[in-house]
């Protein structure tokens, strides 16, 4: 796979929020216990935002694009950067965060088997549906701005007659979310 990374450091990327019934999403546990997040992936050389979200959702979880339905995308990139711990300076060109669009996807029927064996290192290894809003308290503190700003983004689509209320513990946690995260360039494109 030939990884996208723009002149500024970003690797391009599409992240995935899977809902289902009245509104609760998937998460997943990265393997060897490594915290809990949506689906996401990088896009390849060529490939557009749209088949690149089908594409991952197919390699991380095994569904299929027949399997769901598109309710909505973010209109931007939203980014964040690694903390420098992350950042293989090893690999050319260096990465030194991600870019990402978020895509909102709804299933079409519940009784869908996930599958994180379609790939020789899965992403993977439990999962859970958890309220719209549990994400943000438990994906790991550098991609907490983003998914406060894709969730915020995405809640009018998920939830057209009103979104849930915000939980309690939300100004607190997306606060320092902005506070801890290492600063990203606020540009779009």
């Amino acid at each position: 796979m030939s990884d996208v990374i723009d002149s500024d450091g970003f690797r391009a990327n599409v992240g995935i929020v899977l809902m289902h019934g009245e509104g609760e999403v998937f998460l997943g546990r990265r393997s060897g216990g490594r915290g809990w997040q949506f689906p996401q992936g990088g896009v390849r050389a060529g490939e557009n935002l749209e088949d690149a979200a089908y594409r991952e959702l197919h390699e991380e979880i095994g569904l299929l694009r027949s399997d769901v339905e598109l309710i909505g995308c973010t209109s931007r990139w939203l980014r964040y950067r690694l903390p420098a711990r992350y950042i293989r300076r090893n690999q050319q060109p260096v990465c030194i965060g991600q870019k990402q669009r978020w895509f909102l996807l709804r299933l079409k029927r519940n009784d869908v088997t996930f599958d994180f064996g379609r790939t020789s290192e899965p992403e993977f290894d439990q999962w859970r549906w958890v309220p719209f809003w549990e994400p943000v308290r438990e994906v790991i503190y550098f991609k907490r701005p983003v998914y406060v700003r894709a969730l915020m983004e995405l809640a009018p689509f998920a939830f057209p007659h009103g979104q849930p209320a915000l939980p309690p513990w939300w100004g607190q946690v997306a606060a320092a979310a902005y506070r801890d995260a290492p600063l990203a360039p606020a540009s779009i494109d």
